[in-house]
């Protein structure tokens, strides 16, 4: 469980608040800038017939963008769009760098989906309350649900509303920790078996050949969970849009 734990380089206290800058935060930076440096290097030709990185780049922006207008309409993607982005492209760069060895995965950190799938919740109260006013409630009150169950029905959806945070963040952060966990298993079984002698070496090939499947698998988890995360928050601000039409 080593690969999980927090190291400080630069101890700071604020208020008896831990601030301080760890290898959680270097990776955080490194993702970003390698997202924003390949972003600014790729497009900064701008040619009529893209290169490899140009496309990409393009690849990118048009699969975010088609989604947010799927899920929001025309308004969703002018509001939203660059923050739907921001989300993907951060998400999918620390999953990305957390693949290489002894590098961190900064989203096998709760604390970090948590203030991610945070900050997505705040801002469909705050945008939800802004255009619809007390309106943004008729969220919590389905159209067409029989009087005699509506309380219950409201409830429930009272209490799913609330409970998105939760498994927004969880999601995230149990299927990275999970196959970062799974994976270590696995690749600790090749040499445990392998200093076995000759049989052990002919036995270590199966948990050598599936940890390079749960390798390859890990990757398609990288982007599928970005996706999954940018998905939903989609779908969470269409609700704070069209707060009647779910």
């Amino acid at each position: 469980m080593h690969q999980f734990q927090i190291e400080r380089f630069a101890p700071f206290d604020i208020n008896g608040i831990d601030a301080s800058f760890s290898n959680a935060s270097l990776f955080m930076v490194a993702g970003v800038a390698a997202a924003t440096l390949f972003m600014t290097q790729a497009m900064s030709k701008k040619a009529l017939v893209p290169d490899r990185a140009q496309a990409v780049a393009e690849g990118a922006y048009t699969f975010i963008h088609s989604m947010v207008r799927d899920a929001t309409g025309a308004e969703g993607v002018k509001k939203f769009f660059p923050f739907v982005f921001s989300l993907f492209i951060f998400i999918f760069m620390a999953n990305m760098l957390g693949m290489f060895p002894i590098f961190f995965t900064t989203t096998s950190q709760i604390v970090v989906t948590a203030t991610l799938a945070l900050m997505v919740f705040a801002t469909v109260i705050i945008v939800g309350f802004a255009k619809n006013g007390l309106k943004f409630l008729k969220l919590f009150v389905p159209s067409g649900v029989p009087i005699a169950i509506l309380p219950f029905v409201t409830l429930i959806e009272i209490i799913s509303f609330f409970s998105r945070p939760l498994s927004h963040a969880v999601r995230l952060w149990a299927n990275i920790f999970a196959g970062h966990v799974l994976l270590k298993v696995f690749a600790s079984f090749v040499p445990m078996m392998a200093a076995a002698g000759f049989v052990g070496v002919l036995g270590s090939i199966l948990p050598l050949g599936m940890t390079v499947a749960l390798y390859a698998l890990e990757f398609l988890v990288a982007f599928l969970q970005a996706y999954v995360f940018a998905l939903l928050t989609c779908i969470y601000l269409n609700d704070a849009l069209h707060p009647g039409h779910h």
